[in-house]
This record gives structure tokens, C-alpha cells and sequence, in this order.
């Protein structure tokens, strides 16, 4: 197995490292926690070669000055600034185009996550994994965003199938084949664990230490939760019929169908065997539409399999794989560690 870090695990400091670290800061209104954050990421990962790039996405309580004075007495410090606030999945987004790391970690701006943990995650990469995420553990937040959080992770865990128990934890570390893999738009960040376990990616999960927050506010509220339940139906849809709609549409109507034919079949036996009048009968526009619905949703579920069947083949469908090719071994030797 490759090795991408050696001297990482069970120790606080990041041993020499073969490839690039770009570490990933989305800020928004942050200024406080900004100078000691990069100072605990440069303790970190002295040594090593890193960069730190933070994007602030649109500050305005003096973030953006406070970011471009630290690019200014450090070298690996880089700033993205954006004219006005895009969202998180936005400011990860530019972050990661802007690296040039060959792993990226990512994590939040405001001092709840601890740096000290980079090398764990590091060192769970140079497992085999491909994406590692945090799991705070003992969340330190009020019980106003930990119910709710659990909540919103259980109902990931049932929808998606990926057992994570903190999908939303800003502290991840992913190997770069990942990020140019998947396509985050809107709020899907909080869900991009999940979106590169559907495309064969190996996720896999340590606890990490979560500190109270002392700067600034919370981003989140209700409207956060209620857009990440809806941005979940997104989710569970692209990842489980994105590659066959007709699976989600087809049952739905087959039944609806099925149903609208009964109705239809029990009123023709009424008009024509029992001679009963049905053209009034409130039955008769209930099976008249459950036959309409049907046969739309079983339409829309071929339309989506022939567009899908139209689209190029070019192998940018496939899932994410590894290719490992056989090597001849003269008697006595060992296989080369990879």
C-alpha cells in the first residue's frame, strides 16, 4: 500500500510528508480566530510541505484585511476573496480549485476545530483510505444544534445507507482524486462523504476533539436544518436512481396504474352488469386520474432512462476504481510494497 505519510500516528507533530497538504479554510466572519488558527495549522504541520488556503466567502467584520496581512508574513498562506457571501459549498469549492496539494483538508474557521487532529486523519489516509471524516464526539455546542445534528445524521445514515454519525463535521481530509471527482453545488457539502462513498470512494470515520466556541456566532439555524433535509432527498435521489430513474418512477406509477384500473374495472362492472349509473360518481374521476398519473409517472421514468442511455459514453459515467496489474516475481523475491 502506498504510503503517503510516514511518523504520524499517535504523535502531535506531522512527520516529512512525500506529497503537498493544502488545508482548506471556508471564513465567514471569523476575524478573531483567524491569526491564532494559522498559527496552530503552521505549529501543526511544521516540516511539512503544506499551504494554507483560506477563502473568505464574502466577510464583513474585517476578516478579509485581517487574512491578507497573514499572506503577508507567510509564504504558504493564500486568500480567495469573494465579493459577497456565496455559501459554504461555494468557498470549498474555490478553495479546493485553488489548491495544489495532493491531499486537502478542510475545516472550519472558527477555532471549534482543532488543528492538532490533521495528522490522525492524515494517517487514516495512508491506511488506503480515500476520504477520512471527523466525528465529533463530544460536540461541544448547545443541545439546541446537537439534537437536531443527530438527528439530521440518523436520518442520513437510513436514507443514504453510509454509516457515518457526523456527516456535517468540517474537519475531513481527502486525497485529491476525490474533490476532482465530485460535482458539490449549493448546500451538497455537508453531504460529500456520502457522495464519494456512492461513487466507490473508501470514507471512513475517527473521533476528533471538538472546543467550545469562543469567537463570534453560530451559521446555523432552523433554515440551515430544513434546507439540509430537503438537500438530503437530493442526495438520496442522485445516489440511489441517478443511474435508473425508471426505479424510483416506475414502481410509484405501476401501483397508481394498477389502482385506477381497479376503480375503473369495479365501475364498469357496475354500469354494465348491475346497470347502475356511474357517470356522477365521484369513483369515476378518482380512477379516471390514478390512470392518467400512472401512466405519466411510468413516462417519466423511461424519458429519464432514455436520456440517460443517450448520454455520452465516454467512461465519465463509471464509478471511481483502482486498477492493479500482475507483475512477474522471480523465486526468492517479495512482492514490491506498494
Amino acid at each position: 500500500m502506498e504510503r503517503l505519510y510516514s511518523g504520524l500516528m499517535g504523535v502531535d507533530r506531522l512527520g516529512p510528508a512525500e506529497g503537498r497538504i493544502s488545508v482548506v479554510v471556508p471564513v465567514l466572519n471569523e476575524q478573531p480566530a483567524l491569526e491564532e488558527l494559522a498559527a496552530e495549522v503552521e505549529a501543526v504541520l511544521a516540516g511539512a510541505d503544506y499551504e494554507l488556503i483560506f477563502v473568505d466567502d464574502g466577510s464583513t467584520d474585517g476578516s478579509g484585511a485581517t487574512l491578507d496581512r497573514l499572506a503577508t508574513v507567510n509564504p504558504r498562506v493564500k486568500v480567495v476573496h469573494f465579493a459577497r457571501n456565496f455559501g459554504k459549498a461555494t468557498a470549498l469549492a474555490a478553495g479546493f480549485v485553488e489548491s495544489t496539494g495532493s491531499v486537502i483538508v478542510t475545516l472550519d474557521g472558527d477555532l471549534q476545530d482543532a488543528p492538532s487532529e490533521i495528522p490522525r486523519l492524515l494517517a487514516a489516509l495512508a491506511e488506503g483510505y480515500d476520504l477520512v471524516n471527523g466525528w465529533k464526539v463530544r460536540r461541544q455546542d448547545p443541545v439546541t444544534k446537537v439534537w437536531p445534528s443527530r438527528v439530521f445524521n440518523f436520518a442520513v445514515r437510513a436514507i443514504t445507507g453510509v454509516r457515518l454519525h457526523d456527516v456535517n463535521c468540517g474537519l475531513k481530509a481527502y486525497r485529491r482524486e476525490v474533490i476532482e471527482r465530485l460535482n458539490i453545488y449549493g448546500e451538497l457539502y455537508r453531504f460529500i462523504p456520502i457522495l464519494a462513498a456512492f461513487e466507490g470512494f473508501r470514507v471512513t470515520e475517527i473521533p476528533v476533539a471538538h472546543r467550545p466556541r469562543r469567537y463570534g456566532q453560530s451559521k446555523y439555524g432552523p433554515r440551515r436544518f430544513v434546507a439540509g433535509f430537503l438537500d438530503l432527498l437530493t442526495v438520496g435521489f442522485l445516489t440511489r436512481f441517478s443511474q435508473k430513474p425508471l426505479h424510483i418512477f416506475g414502481p410509484v406509477g405501476l401501483l397508481t396504474l394498477i389502482a385506477g384500473l381497479g376503480v375503473n374495472f369495479y365501475l364498469a362492472y357496475l354500469k354494465i352488469l348491475l346497470g347502475e349509473p356511474i357517470g356522477t360518481r365521484p369513483l369515476l374521476s378518482l380512477g379516471v386520474l390514478l390512470v392518467l398519473g400512472g401512466l405519466q409517472l411510468l413516462s417519466l421514468g423511461l424519458l429519464g432512462e432514455m436520456v440517460l442511455r443517450a448520454g455520452p459514453r465516454d467512461g465519465r459515467r463509471l464509478p471511481h476504481y483502482r486498477v492493479v496489474r500482475g507483475q512477474a516475481i522471480r523465486e526468492g523475491q517479495e512482492w514490491p510494497a506498494r
